[in-house]
């Protein structure tokens, strides 16, 4: 006799309800990502280039605040429910520590 199980959910994130505007950003990002890499090809002017970096950089970390907010606010509840709540402010100060250090 087979025995059927049933697939275990998802887990809910904190971007759960924002999922699918989550996806499209990053989907916009990507193509901005593409069409920096054409302008390259075509030896478009450096500082163009730049200026659409600039933009990408500023949408990621749009991404970036809405990841956080979600985890403040989903997450590290679930967290102090548990217990953690030290844990994940340590966590999540880390993750924004990384978040800041560029170039």
């Amino acid at each position: 006799m087979v025995r059927m199980t049933r697939p275990e959910p998802a887990p809910v994130r904190g971007y759960t309800a924002t999922k699918d505007q989550l996806l499209t950003r990053l989907r916009r990002v990507e193509g901005q990502v593409r069409g920096i890499e054409k302008m390259v090809e075509e030896d478009r002017y450096c500082i163009d280039v730049l200026t659409q970096i600039a933009a990408i950089q500023a949408a990621l970390d749009k991404v970036a605040l809405g990841l956080l907010d979600g985890h403040a606010r989903h997450c590290m509840r679930e967290g102090a429910a548990e217990g953690r709540a030290d844990e994940m402010a340590t966590e999540m100060m880390a993750a924004v520590g990384r978040l800041m250090k560029r170039g």
